[in-house]
């Protein structure tokens, strides 16, 4: 019964993800919107490190090496909230989104092995910006810009110890998605408008490939290094764009007039090589700190709405984090035995914005920080996983726009050692 109900879970958890418009920020509009670093909650509370990290019961989604220590089936589905305050030098806006970020399932095949699947984001679109051009101080016309959609990664990892300590993994995914832009522009006073409408199908996939060691040393403390690469790999794009003349009816509703020029579209966009390095030291099932580098190449800056208005750099970003578990197999007080995270990351997207016209050469480095914390509260042999987060990306320099965000993640994540087990018939 537990089976069947987590399997229609997990396939309904998916089929909502799918669905769903999971973003608000500006930063969206540009490429195939938001990188989305797929990590799970008890992850994102450790600031987001994972790439050496070791657990019996978890999943972890940045290096699928891991997965050779997994001794227990796990199922896993996490959400998140968004509260998000952007801020321009003489104005400011407020809004939320609430989205599932993964639903995923692991389950070890040997003593030295364990496989996973799932289903998780890979970068989101989702902005509505209006911009106002004003005449002797009156607004005179209008240019309103919208955008959703996204791209999803299907994934299969499996993790292997080849001797003692040392375990090696391979994920492949496919990523598939849609995204939808238009831009409004209308003279105010003109009953006519114009607009520009896109919608791009994205198919591709991804290849990544993962290594841990784990040495023991004395006082029963562990030392853990990892490594996880990420191959180059190409996405397609294919879909139509159109330029059509409209107008508003009295109740608010779009009518399309003439069109203007109608295109199909095909292109490819390049997903980069990204690399995480990082190394941890701790006590089994006792305390854990550890931290992350990842660094990324520059990725495709195609967009047919702006081309010259951005370009991508190299990208970096540093976690640094861990936890603390009081006591594992505490009986008289619960608090004991719940899992006390924190952490914090900093880094440079590698998106770099031009906003003083065209013909500028004055791009500003988009930069992101975050501070974070969270619990893990144990249900039997599952947990209900909770994280805070707190953080700021982009500036009010060269007219650019500051975000203040402040996530809540939940996730829950069952784990069952009989899973794949017959049960005997006394």
């Amino acid at each position: 019964m537990i089976k069947k109900f987590t399997t229609i879970i997990l396939v309904f958890t998916a089929t909502v993800m799918l669905a769903q418009r999971d973003n608000a920020s500006p930063y969206s509009f540009f490429g195939i919107g938001e990188d989305v670093s797929p990590k799970t909650v008890e992850q994102s509370s450790m600031g987001g490190i994972g790439v050496a990290m070791k657990s019996l019961n978890y999943l972890n989604f940045v290096n699928p090496a891991a997965y050779a220590d997994l001794r227990y089936a796990t199922y896993g589905f996490g959400g998140k909230t968004t509260f998000l305050t952007l801020k321009e030098k003489n104005a400011s806006q407020s809004g939320n989104s609430t989205s599932l970020r993964y639903v995923s399932l692991a389950f070890p095949i040997s003593k030295k092995s364990a496989f996973s699947v799932g289903l998780h984001p890979l970068s989101s679109v989702g902005y509505n910006l209006l911009n106002e051009q004003l005449s002797s101080g009156v607004v005179d016309k209008i240019t309103r810009y919208v955008g959703k959609g996204g791209t999803n990664k299907l994934y299969a990892s499996y993790g292997i110890y080849l001797f003692k300590g040392f375990s090696v993994g391979v994920e492949g995914a496919f990523v598939f998605g849609n995204i939808e832009r238009n831009i409004l522009n209308q003279n105010l006073g003109d009953k006519l408008g114009t607009k520009y409408n896109e919608t791009l199908k994205i198919r591709g996939h991804e290849l990544k490939f993962g290594v841990q060691y784990k040495a023991d040393l004395k006082n029963k403390l562990e030392l853990n290094i990892g490594t996880s690469v990420r191959l180059a790999s190409n996405l397609k794009e294919s879909g139509s764009s159109s330029l059509y003349s409209m107008y508003f009816t009295n109740s608010g509703s779009e009518n399309k007039k003439d069109v203007l020029s109608s295109n199909d579209l095909s292109r490819t966009v390049e997903l980069p090589v990204k690399m995480v390095v990082g190394a941890g030291i701790g006590k089994k099932h006792k305390w854990y700190i550890g931290v992350n580098s990842e660094f990324k190449n520059p990725r495709d800056k195609f967009n047919a709405l702006n081309n010259n208005s951005y370009k991508y750099g190299k990208s970096f970003r540093t976690s640094i984090g861990g936890f603390y578990l009081p006591k594992i197999n505490s009986i008289s007080n619960y608090w004991d035995r719940v899992t006390y995270r924190a952490g914090f990351h900093y880094g440079n997207t590698g998106l770099k914005v031009n906003s003083n016209g065209l013909n500028s050469n004055d791009f500003t480095s988009i930069k992101d920080f975050g501070i974070n914390i969270g619990v893990g509260l144990p249900l039997q042999l599952s947990s209900l996983n909770i994280g805070l987060e707190y953080g700021q990306k982009g500036t009010n320099n060269n007219n650019l726009i500051k975000e203040s965000y402040f996530n809540v993640r939940l996730g829950l994540s069952l784990n069952s050692a009989n899973w794949f087990k017959k049960r005997k018939i006394d």
